[in-house]
């Protein structure tokens, strides 16, 4: 496994290196007048495109022929999956380098890729803890199936609401995959440990050059590779393991999936599309409101000082549901409970931070 990750590091930070280099002109179209953007200069937004690679040349690795690594995963089953998600990967990389491709395209080929990868790994969410749910659920496959589409057709859009300063998504993706892992390993499934495991190296590779010095971002494409991943894996993690409850998932992913309910309300009760891009998350509210202004030489400095000394925040907030799904993972009403209390924490301190009503403490 340490190998996989070793792979998928050099790999990944090569590329991104390569795109870093050569895709600055692109980043000139990013409009200075976006709601979310807390950076000065012209930074690529093809990080996304060197994890998809860094994961891919690793996917492949640990199929090779007489299985090396001891995954048990196939190199036509791990090129297959690549071909699936290629399509809504690929139409992230064109938003980060056009601007131009619609959130509605964007949202299909996402669903369009979850929905290959349904029916071709047959999967489909058959277990949500509710007896008379489940049994419905069982007796029509296709609902679990179309269901299982959803979720990973929209985990990569909430990845890309939370995407918003350095090191931000990709940590909490660091963070997710290793609890992912983990709990894999517990249960004897190496297959989709090794293949989170890969997307972790890929990973760090990419934040070796976004934190703390924000020379490129993940972009859209960053964004969708971790979420479909992800989402792909804790589905398969479900099926294929009765003893992991189906809420396991649900609470350690409750931080980017509730604020992305949460900000489709807001925008509704405030008359605005939910596709409207503006600044009022939680992660924006934390940066404009809690953190401190920072002393530099020049704005720019400044302004990448105050968004380094955010993400922290947020890590220590996403830790608040990894940790306690990983030692809950079986108790799906100690999992519900822990859901309930992130949904209330998260909505007290959003009204906190609103109402300027922030402790002392939190403003270092």
């Amino acid at each position: 496994m340490i190998a996989l990750i070793v792979i998928s590091f050099f790999v990944s930070a090569i590329a991104v290196l390569a795109f870093m280099r050569r895709g600055r002109r692109h980043a000139r179209r990013y409009g200075h007048d976006m709601p979310q953007r807390f950076h000065k200069g012209h930074v690529p937004r093809l990080g996304g495109a060197g994890i998809f690679i860094g994961t891919g040349v690793a996917w492949l690795a640990a199929g090779w022929p007489g299985d090396p690594f001891n995954v048990r995963w196939p190199v036509t089953a791990s090129g297959l999956m690549l071909l699936c998600i290629a399509p809504a990967v690929l139409g992230g990389i064109a938003e980060d380098v056009t601007q131009k491709v619609p959130v509605r395209v964007r949202l299909a080929l996402t669903i369009g890729s979850a929905l290959l990868l349904c029916w071709l790994l047959d999967l489909g969410v058959y277990r949500t803890g509710f007896a008379t749910v489940d049994g419905w659920m069982q007796a029509v496959p296709y609902a679990g199936m179309l269901l299982a589409a959803l979720a990973i057709g929209g985990l990569p859009h909430a990845f890309n609401i939370i995407d918003g300063y350095n090191g931000l998504a990709g940590t909490v993706a660091v963070l997710v995959c290793l609890a992912i892992s983990h709990v894999s390993l517990q249960v004897g499934d190496r297959q989709l440990a090794a293949m989170v495991i890969c997307m972790v190296g890929a990973t760090l590779g990419f934040l070796m050059w976004n934190y703390p010095r924000g020379k490129i971002f993940a972009g859209d494409g960053g964004a969708y590779v971790w979420g479909i991943v992800i989402a792909v894996a804790c589905v398969s993690l479900v099926k294929r393991n009765p003893t992991v409850s189906p809420w396991f998932p649900m609470l350690l992913l409750i931080y980017p999936v509730w604020e992305t309910l949460f900000s489709i309300y807001r925008k509704l009760a405030r008359g605005q599309s939910p596709g409207t891009a503006d600044a009022l998350h939680f992660h924006q509210l934390i940066f404009r409101r809690i953190v401190r202004v920072a002393f530099a030489d020049d704005e720019a400095r400044q302004l990448l000082a105050r968004n380094n000394r955010t993400s922290p925040y947020l890590w220590m907030f996403a830790a608040l549901s990894v940790v306690p799904a990983v030692l809950f993972r079986n108790n799906t009403i100690a999992l519900m409970l822990f859901c309930l209390l992130f949904v209330a924490t998260y909505v007290s301190a959003y009204l906190m931070i609103v109402r300027f009503k922030v402790p002392r403490w939190l403003r270092p």
